[in-house]
């Protein structure tokens, strides 16, 4: 195949987070790439243009609306309901700061071929679009996945949005219902509500964030719901009777009625191929419509790998990149590196954030792993104290001490606070890296940074042993 004559080294469809990434890579690397999306406006992938950026942009106002209110507790007085029309604007601005950058004409001046329109398969290494056909080393299927739909009876009555359309919003309805508890879910409720609406969320599961350990999300339930917004757990919505009103079953059988104005569906994306002729290449598909992928990335075709929501697993932005980069260096390296989601780690960003990062409980003791479970609120740190958040909580996975003087390895944990997003990246990293807690403990943190909380928990779970009580007595009175 070296010798075979190729358009292009790289193929990849979908400009979203991970195909950007490595069109830009092969670019630097002056190697030839075709980098392929449905619209210009497509560019930037779900990220930019319907999920990560709108969405902390709107946080980050409904925050700002937020604490503004909070300040009536020192006399400052604000009265007034915020304007979505001018929120939404904010949004939209913030997006076309980000796409100077992530747009057809800019990615082109780094030295990619870009193309619009959509692309199909007719051969092992070749795609056709807009009637000319391109043939190439390898490619890339990265063309991201979509909102999961409500069905249910009457679902077609209703004005209801995911994340792909509620950015057309301009008048904030009075009543929200908002269904699904997860991240999206959660995050676009407290905004909402922070700015005006009164929020119904309605969930399936007994806990919100289902992924997290209890103990964290039980923290952020009990602030959402002082914020005012109405969970109904374990629930289900059966049908909606009209326009306005929605038909909740509940675990034990009874049923109730949620009125609202509008509906925000968040119950989780699916992924779709339809258009690109797969079988066309080679490329398989399993019972449920997904890619069948080996641990490399790579499709039943060897030239063709997947990336970002489209390989089916953790759909993060985030997600895509670690799919990049591992596709990059299998590209380049004769020595092949397999996906691992080990030190993975994911922040929703409610506020307080919600932190999360390496192994959880369940996947620990699935893999039979000996560890300790370390856990503190933050009552008694003072950078919470002066701040107001003691309710903050922190839980860590740490190998357990099978030897004397072993290091203990941090395997994951997670964390409920303000700004939790930023304060685990050092958890993140010692976790990432193997390192064992004590480089926690060996470290002068400035006071009051808030991140001294890690070193807290740390430094409560050390003891010192009779031998060394002994050893340090004798060496004391030296």
């Amino acid at each position: 195949m070296a010798n075979e004559a190729f358009d292009f080294e790289l193929i990849v469809l979908g400009a979203g987070s991970a195909g950007l990434g490595l069109a830009l890579f092969m670019a630097k690397a002056k190697l030839s790439v075709l980098l392929i999306d449905k619209t210009a406006q497509d560019v930037g992938g779900d990220c930019l243009n319907h999920g990560c950026v709108p969405s902390k942009a709107l946080i980050h106002a409904a925050r700002q609306v937020h604490q503004s209110r909070q300040a009536a507790r020192f006399g400052v007085q604000v009265s007034g309901a915020a304007d979505l029309g001018r929120v939404m604007d904010y949004v939209q601005e913030r997006q076309a700061i980000i796409r100077r950058h992530e747009n057809p004409d800019y990615l082109r001046e780094q030295g990619i071929t870009v193309e619009i329109g959509e692309p199909r398969f007719v051969g092992p290494h070749d795609i056709e679009l807009n009637g000319r056909t391109h043939r190439g080393r390898r490619l890339v299927i990265a063309t991201g996945s979509r909102p999961r739909q409500l069905a249910v009876p009457g679902a077609e009555l209703v004005a209801h949005y995911d994340n792909q359309h509620v950015w057309d919003l301009r008048q904030l309805p009075a009543r929200l219902l908002v269904v699904g508890g997860g991240p999206n879910g959660v995050e676009l409720a407290q905004a909402m509500q922070r700015f005006g609406a009164q929020v119904t969320v309605v969930h399936s599961d007994k806990q919100i964030l289902e992924k997290e350990d209890p103990s964290i999300s039980a923290v952020l339930l009990e602030r959402l719901r002082g914020e005012g917004i109405d969970f109904q757990l374990e629930a289900k919505i059966t049908a909606f009777s009209n326009a306005n009103t929605a038909q909740v079953r509940h675990a034990d059988g009874h049923e109730t009625a949620v009125e609202f104005d509008a509906a925000y569906v968040a119950i989780g994306r699916e992924v779709g191929f339809n258009g690109l002729q797969l079988e066309k290449a080679g490329v398989g598909l399993d019972a449920h419509g997904h890619l069948v992928l080996d641990e490399h990335l790579q499709t039943t075709n060897p030239a063709v790998f997947a990336a970002g929501d489209a390989a089916n697993s953790l759909k993060f932005s985030h997600g895509a990149e670690l799919h990049m980069r591992l596709l990059l260096f299998n590209f380049f390296s004769p020595i092949k590196k397999k996906l691992d989601y080990d030190h993975f780690s994911w922040v929703t960003f409610t506020d307080p954030e919600v932190a999360h990062f390496g192994l959880d409980a369940a996947e620990l003791d699935k893999r039979g792993t000996a560890y300790e479970r370390w856990e503190t609120d933050f009552a008694a740190d003072d950078r919470a104290v002066v701040d107001d958040y003691q309710y903050g909580r922190l839980l860590l996975f740490v190998e357990k001490n099978l030897l004397p003087g072993t290091k203990r390895r941090l395997l994951g944990g997670a964390m409920v606070a303000p700004g939790a997003g930023e304060l685990v990246q050092e958890l993140i990293l010692a976790n990432s890296s193997g390192l064992g807690v004590d480089a926690l403990f060996d470290k002068i943190y400035p006071y009051p940074t808030a991140a001294r909380i890690n070193q807290a928990l740390v430094v409560s779970q050390r003891d010192i042993s009779p031998l060394t009580r002994l050893a340090l007595d004798f060496a004391y009175k030296l």
